[in-house]
């Protein structure tokens, strides 16, 4: 079987196995940004200041990798299975390594005099996770690719693991609080073991590419030699800071505007990303009828609607700002299920798959990264620049913070709901 032939249909069964590993995966993402602050805050004194520059630095070095990493990939694809079967595992050892070393520092770099040894040793911890996550996580992504299948079974694929993960950003938010940073970490080596064990299972031994030697090499800039990528990624980007700038500014907004009790704040994320996991198989009903592009042009309809009418509530609008998360949560199903699925098919449709899928993932996660740099970098500087202060109660000021919390992400998905009209609904898609 060629590379491009079509493969036989994947069942839920053997999709979700496949997709398990994005649980663990999922763990890099809250307990780093949230927790890690926090924890060395007050378990050992370091400047959050200083913290901050750690994790950007170590981000943007790992979101700029990405591209190498995308090459990497397809390399160990050529050579075999079991290649990228052991690269995944050795990035899964360093990335539990990672982890429990940064919650768990060498004792003698957390006393007194030693802070600047202790940052030093965080920012080789971070970025030793973040570059695992990375390998990982293109590795797995590009699995899927190089599946191809149609419409359905692609993004059967994708809501799997982004199904997944969602789970794995619920636990990874609960179980520090619940069992500690250690019960978390044995959590996170389990999930992981789990998670490739279930992923070398499904592995269809009918998936085939050429070899090593018959693929020659891959310029880092051959996806954006495409327009229709090039399209895509502009979509992407657009929608997918859209839905960053919510996330950025989501705690100031539910202190401020609607001024709820602290303790809800957690509430209302769970209702948001459960009923995210909880609407992919709708979204996925709805791809199988109306298509990919359409069915995201739902979601990014049903997000611009919701968002108009949470720019009506005001002080004391709990309930009202709850039903906003949980329809919020539904839209974010599309965002899921349908990016990834089109891309796949973008690369079987330009004739990649079994040859260089990771080159256009390498650029797709760098862009995911991008998208919650360019939210913040947008949002925050917008807030200060309109007046708004944290805390403020100033009428002009919480006007500022519905036009950011709001306005903005609006205009940018209207935005991506025109770019994907115009470039990827039928007949005009690729895809």
């Amino acid at each position: 079987m060629t590379a491009n032939a079509p493969q036989a249909a994947f069942s839920h069964a053997n999709s979700a196995a496949a997709g398990g590993l994005g649980l663990p995966l999922a763990f890099v993402a809250l307990p780093l940004y949230v927790h890690l602050p926090h924890w060395y805050a007050t378990h050992y004194g370091v400047p959050l200041a200083a913290l901050g520059m750690v994790l950007l630095l170590s981000r943007l070095t790992d979101a700029l990798v990405d591209p190498w990493m995308g090459r990497l990939s397809d390399r160990l694809y050529a050579r075999s299975v079991r290649a990228v079967m052991g690269a995944a595992a050795f990035a899964a050892v360093c990335l539990a390594v990672g982890f429990a070393g940064l919650f768990f520092p060498p004792t003698r770099w957390t006393l007194p005099g030693q802070g600047d040894a202790l940052l030093w040793w965080v920012a080789a911890m971070l970025t030793l996770s973040h570059l695992a996550y990375s390998g990982i996580g293109i590795l797995h992504q590009s699995w899927a690719a190089l599946l191809g299948g149609d419409a359905v079974q692609r993004s059967r694929l994708v809501s799997w693991r982004e199904g997944w993960g969602l789970l794995g950003v619920l636990m990874a938010g609960a179980l520090p609080t619940l069992v500690g940073m250690g019960g978390t970490a044995g959590v996170l080596v389990l999930s992981l073991a789990l998670g490739l064990w279930a992923w070398l299972r499904s592995h269809p031994p009918a998936v085939q590419r050429p070899s090593a030697s018959a693929l020659p090499p891959v310029a880092l800039s051959l996806p954006w030699r495409f327009v229709a990528f090039r399209r895509l990624m502009a979509v992407f980007l657009l929608n997918g800071i859209a839905s960053a700038v919510p996330a950025t500014l989501v705690l100031f907004f539910v202190q401020d505007q609607i001024q709820a009790p602290a303790d809800q704040a957690p509430w209302f994320l769970t209702l948001y990303f459960a009923a995210g996991a909880l609407s992919l198989p709708v979204w996925l009903a709805c791809i199988r009828r109306i298509g990919l592009a359409p069915a995201w042009l739902c979601g990014m309809a049903l997000s611009v609607l919701t968002f108009a009418g949470v720019s009506l509530l005001g002080a004391g609008d709990s309930t009202g700002f709850a039903w906003a998360c949980v329809l919020s949560g539904l839209a974010l199903g599309a965002d899921l299920a349908v990016p990834g699925a089109l891309l796949n098919g973008l690369i079987d449709a330009l004739g990649f798959r079994g040859r260089a899928e990771g080159a256009f993932l390498g650029w797709w996660s760098l862009a995911t990264k991008l998208n919650l740099a360019l939210a913040a970098g947008t949002a925050l500087p917008l807030l200060g620049l309109w007046g708004y202060a944290p805390g403020s109660q100033a009428p002009a000021a919480l006007q500022a913070l519905t036009w950011a919390y709001v306005g903005l992400p609006c205009a940018l998905k209207l935005g991506a709901a025109l770019c994907l009209f115009v470039f990827f609904v039928p007949p005009r898609s690729l895809v």
